[in-house]
């Protein structure tokens, strides 16, 4: 019963502050001003929506600073919040390889297509692949990327398997992997459930991996190293 009571109060209230900041104020300066320079204000706007949400973030190590290289952050799906985290902690600009469908939705769909955020339609292979060469041309030009390598948020909580897209696009762009490991976030909001749990969310940034490093491995070896660095992440939240 709490958590509905708490649901009918948190989830108006974000609604309200969503529409009002970003509907009204945010999306207005991406008419004029490219997300990059606007990433300062999204990233408070990130925390303010996170709060009203009924979450305290939670930061754990540290996100590299931009000096003149693009950064792929691969992370653990497990909630709508995800994304809000990552860019209220990154310290720069970042864009993502997202579903297809959320481009279509009001607002939303506009505010990710001006982040430059590119569709990929998971169960289509070459739509899939294109989308993925996409975000290689990007990185060539100096874009940070957040991917989940899971493809979807989890149902149960547990870390699903990891696809080979994202560490398709680590090989072959050369760029530096950042392991993040997310956990609180599928109490707080599962796909399975519309009520929200206030609580603490945290983010924990693990070591870079470089181009160096992972230069000798297969992109499966690559992958498994991967996961294996972002589950001891979640285990030591």
């Amino acid at each position: 019963m709490f958590r509905t009571l708490i649901s009918l109060i948190l989830w108006p209230l974000t609604f309200i502050v969503f529409t009002f900041v970003v509907g009204g104020g945010y999306l207005f300066l991406l008419l004029f001003i490219h997300p990059e320079k606007l990433h300062p204000f999204a990233r408070i706007i990130c925390r303010i929506l996170l709060t009203t949400g009924g979450q305290w973030l939670s930061v754990r190590g540290t996100p590299p600073p931009k000096k003149g290289q693009p950064y792929l952050y691969l992370f653990n799906h497990q909630s709508l919040f995800d994304s809000f985290m990552l860019a209220a902690a990154i310290p720069h600009y970042i864009t993502a390889v997202g579903a297809n469908k959320q481009f279509s939705w009001p607002v939303w769909g506009y505010l990710v297509r001006r982040y430059g955020v590119i569709p990929i339609k998971r169960r289509k292979l070459k739509a899939a692949i294109h989308s993925l060469h996409l975000a290689e041309e990007a990185v060539q030009k100096g874009t940070s990327f957040i991917i989940s390598p899971e493809g979807t948020r989890t149902l149960t909580g547990e870390m699903g398997q990891f696809k080979k897209g994202a560490f398709h696009v680590a090989k072959n762009t050369g760029i530096t992997i950042v392991p993040v490991g997310i956990q609180g976030a599928f109490d707080a909001k599962n796909k399975n459930d519309w009520r929200l749990t206030p609580g603490i969310l945290t983010l924990h940034f693990g070591e870079l991996i470089k181009k160096e490093e992972y230069n000798n491995m297969t992109v499966e070896q690559l992958r498994d190293f991967t996961r294996n660095k972002i589950s001891e992440l979640i285990q030591s939240n």
